[in-house]
């Protein structure tokens, strides 16, 4: 039994992943800080089937302990401070978690077991400013927020690691994923739960900042499929992770509304304070290494994803609706 280390477990990728690496037959253990607010709802389905130890990307001798105690095969890094419009509030937090958080989680492999695999979770928003469209795993990085500076650092450092010591590291470049675990502070959850509050009259309105910022949308259960896939390989490399397709904020939020027979125009209202300093206007990638290299393919189309996403915020108002009466 193959045993798994995962960064980050109880988030959106997390969860997907801990589910897959246990239907492969996995031993998953997961990270968590110690605190007396650990949130487990993504993972309660499964819960009882990880292990869990205490370790802080900020606390590298947390990390070697853990690593000692759990003896992983392979480590998932998918902690992060992710969500970019925090990261301008909170530039150093997000640098210390985002990128040293990496340093301290290589090192620590390179202290305990160089045989350990290594995924890094690297992310589109490196590309920023893009200076190509398609991007691919050679396009240069301009990242427009202390986030994507952050991921550029910890791609990199990943990098640095695989040529000096021989680590087993790979990077995916994972453009935009989502699902209806998405946290509510990301703009297409945003969406998908104000449509369904607005359909179930609990909400009248739904203030966004710039709908016409373009991106490559995916579900993140099939993403997660990529992570495993890059582990397997012989050797460690990079991979950009994507659909291929760029959709527009606005066109996001049309199919949102459609799906509960809403139109968005006689809701949403652009409020500038959701405009971030520097906007990324347009990311769309191109996935064929991964598609050639690891066999990976998409398996969610866009349409589908935010039908998902808006029918689980409205199964789960429900729900609440039905228990508070």
């Amino acid at each position: 039994m193959p045993t798994a280390f995962i960064t980050g477990v109880t988030g959106q990728d997390g969860s997907y992943l801990a589910e897959l690496l246990l239907d492969k037959g996995y031993r998953v253990i997961g990270m968590v800080r110690r605190s007396s607010t650990v949130n487990f709802e993504r993972i309660a389905h499964v819960q009882d089937r990880i292990e869990f130890v205490n370790a802080d990307l900020l606390d590298e001798v947390s990390i070697i302990e853990a690593l000692r105690e759990t003896e992983p095969d392979e480590v998932y890094n998918l902690a992060a401070q992710s969500f970019v419009q925090t990261s301008f509030g909170q530039p150093v937090l997000t640098g210390e978690t985002t990128a040293l958080g990496v340093t301290r989680m290589l090192d620590a492999i390179r202290i305990v077991d160089p045989s350990i695999r290594f995924y890094q979770a690297s992310s589109s928003e490196m590309f920023g400013k893009v200076a190509e469209v398609p991007q691919r795993e050679s396009t240069p990085f301009h990242p427009r927020s202390p986030y994507g500076v952050a991921k550029v650092y910890g791609h990199w450092i990943t990098v640095n690691y695989r040529e000096s010591y021989g680590l087993h590291a790979s990077s995916g470049i994972l453009f935009n994923h989502e699902s209806p675990r998405r946290g509510l502070e990301f703009v297409t959850r945003k969406i998908s739960h104000a449509a369904a509050k607005i359909a179930l009259g609990r909400a009248d309105e739904l203030r966004l900042g710039n709908l016409d910022a373009q991106r490559d949308w995916g579900f993140a259960g099939d993403y997660v499929d990529a992570m495993w896939r890059m582990l397997q390989q012989d050797s460690p490399d990079d991979y950009v992770v994507c659909t291929g397709e760029s959709h527009s904020v606005r066109e996001f939020v049309d199919l949102a509304f459609k799906r509960v027979n809403l139109d968005y125009d006689d809701y949403v209202v652009v409020d500038e304070r959701f405009f971030r300093p520097a906007e990324v206007d347009l990311l769309i990638g191109d996935s064929t290494k991964a598609e050639d290299v690891l066999g990976w393919q998409r398996r969610t189309g866009f349409d589908a994803l935010v039908a998902d996403m808006v029918d689980a915020d409205i199964a789960l108002l429900e729900g609440k609706l039905r228990a508070i009466s």
